[in-house]
């Protein structure tokens, strides 16, 4: 007779439109090495940033009903135009599921700044949303904000053009006007970002301190596990698994030189709104 899947046993997923959510599967893997990891990157459809409020949302929606088929126990919403737009719909939705979703770490910037200026970049859908504007309302009070969408940046790393001439030049658009204005904190508010820090800081210098977000998001995917008993109970390292709605050789080469690793996604296509294995 088969047992049922004990509930810490399940896998923990994680989304984005496209590769920006390894910046976060990057952490939650180093933090939480035992633990069997599924990601999805939805390449058919990424950039989000770009797209309507009900087609994110639909998007969303079919992932984590994917996800949940897998018998997921937590899912990190990796991407900030999709937790700005859906992750308190999914919270309504799937209320058993527990969620971590991304929110542009202008709390902690405006806390440490110096020189009461800080600069975020990420997509004009993360800006529009009502969750960054919460969060500046909130915590960034007299401090002054400075935005940059970086047109083109998420294009320039989903096609692993992490240190190009072009990829310089649109970083350098964003940032040198933003050092005129002295600031001295720079958040990433998208998870593409993370993956050109080190291009970032060397256009800005020792003096600018550069705020990655995921790993406050993988300590509290952490914090959840702990709440809800779900960690996995065993000593060796978790299974990873990749998939994409795109190209499985492109996603392959990008996981290769983003994160090192060797290893063969599987496809999936979209069908009225559902996901399936291709």
């Amino acid at each position: 007779m088969m047992t049922r899947q004990k509930k810490h046993q399940g896998p923990i997923g994680i989304f984005d439109s496209g590769v920006g959510g390894l910046s976060v599967f990057r952490e939650v893997r180093r933090q939480l090495p035992e633990e069997d990891l599924i990601y999805i990157a939805d390449q058919a459809h990424v950039p989000y940033g770009n797209r309507s409020r009900e087609q994110v949302l639909g998007f969303s929606d079919g992932i984590v009903r994917y996800l949940i088929s897998k018998r997921t126990k937590l899912v990190i919403i990796a991407c900030n135009t999709a937790s700005a737009v859906a992750l308190a719909d999914m919270r309504k939705e799937y209320p058993s599921l527990p969620f971590v979703g991304m929110e542009p770490a202008v709390k902690p910037a405006a806390a440490e700044t110096s020189s009461g200026v800080v600069g975020v970049l990420a997509t004009p859908a993360t800006f529009q949303g009502d969750l960054y504007a919460s969060t500046v309302e909130r915590f960034a009070r007299g401090v002054k904000i400075v935005q940059d969408t970086c047109p083109g940046l998420v294009k320039q790393i989903e096609g692993g053009e992490i240190d190009s001439p072009e990829t310089r030049a649109i970083l350098k658009r964003a940032l040198e006007p933003m050092l005129e204005q002295g600031v001295d904190e720079v958040v990433m508010g998208c998870t593409h970002y993370p993956f050109v820090i080190p291009l970032i800081k060397e256009i800005v210098g020792e003096g600018v301190a550069v705020i990655d977000p995921a790993p406050a998001v993988a300590r509290q995917a952490g914090r959840l596990l702990t709440k809800f008993d779900l960690h996995q109970r065993r000593k060796k390292e978790g299974q990873l698994s990749f998939y994409t709605t795109g190209e499985t050789q492109g996603l392959d080469k990008l996981l290769m030189d983003l994160l090192g690793l060797d290893s063969h996604s599987k496809a999936l296509n979209w069908a009225e709104g559902n996901l399936r294995d291709r």
